[in-house]
């Protein structure tokens, strides 16, 4: 008898929007490969699978070819503007004899799993894992509902394994007016016979920026380093400082190559120092005239993209900004926020404090500001 031919088929067509990210989930970086290469990785080591195709969105190539880096796989199939149209696409570039549906946001896919689909596919159409749900479970509302009984329900996971002709003419019966979650419940109206396998929960996906983080966490032994940064600038005439990237209203500005965000410039030391990288002189030189006048905020960005490429995490910033005026506390939210955004933190994640010398030293006497930051970093343990 033939070995059937098994493909397994990536959907990577989302917009990840409730990443709250400008970059789709499945392009984030989880350690030092994106979720997405963790998917096709873990896939295509299956000694069972021959062939791995990925749906991508019109537009998303750049962000695929960077992705998956070198690894040799056909050219992606562009996916539809619904989960569904993605899928359909896929089936149509694909030829075999069974096909495992994969979600990209799922970077784990343990190959015990892929072994019990493939075997429950012997006896049916299509095949499921699925994990019990654990929780009380209640309708929701503006307030708590009824409780709803869980002993029946289950968590439906992906990959999901189907007989290749069987879920491609699910998708061709299926109603167009209608959104479909998943392909089984697809093959299940078309009266195709699912089994339920048992799931993972390394299977679990990643919607949001914190499954991100607990993602990274499962699957890199990770290290915490710590850095910290001072970095002072005097006044000079002027209207406004630059404080955390926020515009102050002052009687002077602060004197500096670039736009002397003493904040800015103090946390992007630290996270340097964290990863043991240097310091912002040695990336920025002030000697280099590019740099006159330049948003400090280029200098963040690069610290963070530093962190990100190494597979690390940025975990908190305590930033301490000291001076006798202007005022930090009015400002203090928005430079918190501000620091967030360029960092891809909640704000939870970030501390500004204000402080004065008590009228002592050169910020006492009123002659420029002066910040301190600390930074807490995780990287992979080998970085």
């Amino acid at each position: 008898m033939q070995t059937p031919k098994i493909v397994a088929l990536v959907v990577a067509a989302g917009s990840g929007i409730r990443m709250g990210d400008a970059v789709p989930k499945q392009y984030a970086m989880l350690g030092r490969h994106a979720v997405l290469a963790h998917a096709i990785d873990a896939l295509a080591a299956h000694p069972a699978i021959a062939e791995v195709r990925v749906v991508i969105a019109a537009g998303h190539e750049a962000l695929y070819r960077t992705a998956i880096g070198d690894r040799m796989l056909p050219s992606p199939v562009i996916g539809g503007t619904t989960r569904r149209a993605s899928v359909a696409a896929g089936l149509a570039a694909i030829d075999g004899d069974i096909v495992l549906i994969h979600d990209a946001a799922r970077p784990q896919v343990p190959a015990a799993v892929i072994d019990r689909l493939l075997a429950a596919l012997g006896n049916a159409d299509g095949a499921v894992p699925v994990l019990s749900v654990v929780d009380t479970l209640a309708m929701g509302g503006a307030s708590l509902g009824e409780m709803v009984p869980r002993d029946a329900l289950v968590r439906v996971q992906t990959p999901q394994g189907f007989a290749l002709p069987a879920i491609r003419a699910a998708h061709v019966g299926w109603d167009a007016g209608r959104d479909a979650t998943d392909d089984a419940q697809m093959l299940r109206a078309a009266g195709g016979t699912i089994a339920v396998v048992t799931g993972d929960a390394m299977l679990d996906k990643i919607t949001h920026a914190d499954d991100l983080v607990r993602a990274r966490d499962r699957m890199t032994n990770m290290i915490t380093r710590v850095g910290s940064g001072f970095d002072v600038h005097a006044f000079e005439p002027g209207d406004h400082v630059i404080l955390g990237g926020i515009a102050v209203p002052h009687s002077c500005k602060l004197k500096g190559h670039s736009d002397a965000d003493v904040a800015l410039h103090t946390i992007t030391d630290a996270i340097l120092g964290a990863i043991g990288d240097g310091d912002i002189g040695d990336h920025f030189p002030p000697s280099d005239p590019q740099w006159r006048g330049a948003a400090s905020d280029r200098f963040l960005v690069h610290a963070r993209d530093l962190v990100t490429a190494r597979g690390g995490i940025i975990d908190h910033i305590d930033v301490t900004i000291i001076c006798e005026a202007p005022k930090v506390g009015p400002h203090r939210t928005a430079i918190r926020a501000n620091i967030a955004r360029l960092l891809q933190l909640s704000e939870t994640r970030v501390s500004v404090k204000a402080t004065t010398t008590e009228r002592l030293g050169f910020t006492g006497r009123g002659e420029g500001i002066a910040a301190q930051a600390v930074a807490t970093v995780r990287l992979p343990e080998e970085a």
